[in-house]
């Protein structure tokens, strides 16, 4: 097939994460857990209550395609940034990583964007995102030689909330799906769901072949209020595979002819909850470009989950090779893989 296992499209953007007692989300209207978008006024007025932050380069589809690397995958990412000091810093962190990113940054118009995430004592990430020139991407921006070399193209949800970006991502499953790749996507947030409802109803029973999503999302997307069962059958065979987390119960991976629950990996401590959900979509990634089993692919998007909480911030600190290196699928580095356990058709 293609020369890349993933190509990721999604808002290329630079976190600025502060730990903050429980009393900042009510002193500054935050809504607890959610990702909210903000102008640029309202990012400036938060930054400058945060307490001192740490700046890293982010943005959920950018976190996962970075753990897939972090695997040892061949990766590509496309995302748009300004020709700012962020632009600059998001450019240089994910070519580091030996990521693909080859967008032309924007020359005027908004600055890069950025997300504000505040976690606290409990670990729960509270973002505020002022999008900024991610909302430039352009379907000039996409590459079919690059798309075109994907077996996987992994499409952001939050990208969904401007026209143009919108049609971006349109474009990028086309070329994809025609040169035979399949089509994942990921909900991203329960807000965004309900935003673009029956567009995303219309594309899980479409193009996309691998659906991610958390089980509050799933809830929203089929209306079944906190009735996860009912989401897991309502979504059943209208996707080849989706792979939904529900934090520290694992993950349930449901086809249109069975259901599979694949245990949570256990942390020695959970510091802090943001890019779990990127991350798991990396392992799981990267063992269905493998071709491994799919309770072996959850049961490594957990190992990264798990990585990743245990750490501040939304990527792995070090390589992730140490969670791949495996020999036959069911067995892992130092330690038996789950097999999951089927729940039914």
């Amino acid at each position: 097939m293609g020369k890349l296992d993933v190509v990721g499209i999604g808002n290329a953007i630079v976190d600025v994460i502060s730990t903050e007692e429980h009393a900042f989300i009510d002193d500054h209207g935050l809504t607890k857990g959610a990702m909210t978008l903000i102008d640029a006024e309202r990012a400036s007025q938060l930054y400058g209550a945060m307490a001192p932050a740490m700046e890293t380069s982010g943005g959920s589809a950018a976190n996962t395609v970075a753990g897939v690397a972090s695997f040892g995958g061949a990766v590509g990412y496309i995302g748009k940034v300004r020709d700012d000091q962020l632009g600059e810093v998001f450019a240089h962190d994910i070519r580091a990583l030996g990521v693909r990113f080859e967008v032309a940054p924007a020359t005027d118009g908004p600055p890069t964007a950025r997300c504000l995430i505040v976690v606290t004592p409990d670990a729960v990430r509270t973002m505020n995102t002022y999008l900024g020139a991610s909302t430039e991407l352009h379907p000039d921006d996409i590459d079919p030689d690059l798309v075109g070399d994907a077996r996987v193209l992994y499409c952001e949800g939050y990208i969904w909330d401007v026209d143009i970006t919108k049609e971006a991502i349109r474009k990028a499953i086309s070329i994809c799906s025609s040169a035979g790749g399949t089509i994942s996507f990921t909900l991203s947030d329960s807000f965004c769901v309900e935003r673009h409802h029956q567009e995303w109803l219309d594309l899980v029973d479409g193009p996309i072949d691998l659906l991610f999503g958390n089980e509050k999302e799933i809830c929203a997307l089929y209306e079944t209020g906190d009735d996860f069962e009912a989401a897991v059958r309502a979504v059943q065979g209208r996707c080849a595979v989706a792979a939904l987390t529900r934090s520290a119960r694992g993950s349930v991976l449901v086809t249109p002819t069975e259901v599979i629950e694949v245990p949570a990996a256990p942390a020695a401590s959970v510091v802090d909850t943001t890019g779990a959900g990127d991350l798991y979509a990396s392992g799981f990634l990267y063992g269905w470009t493998r071709g491994m089993d799919l309770a072996r692919c959850g049961w490594l998007g957990s190992l990264a989950a798990t990585e990743t909480i245990s750490q501040f911030g939304a990527r792995p600190s070090g390589s992730l090779t140490h969670l791949a290196d495996a020999g036959p699928a069911g067995s892992h580095h130092g330690e038996s893989s789950p097999p999951g356990r089927s729940i039914g058709a």
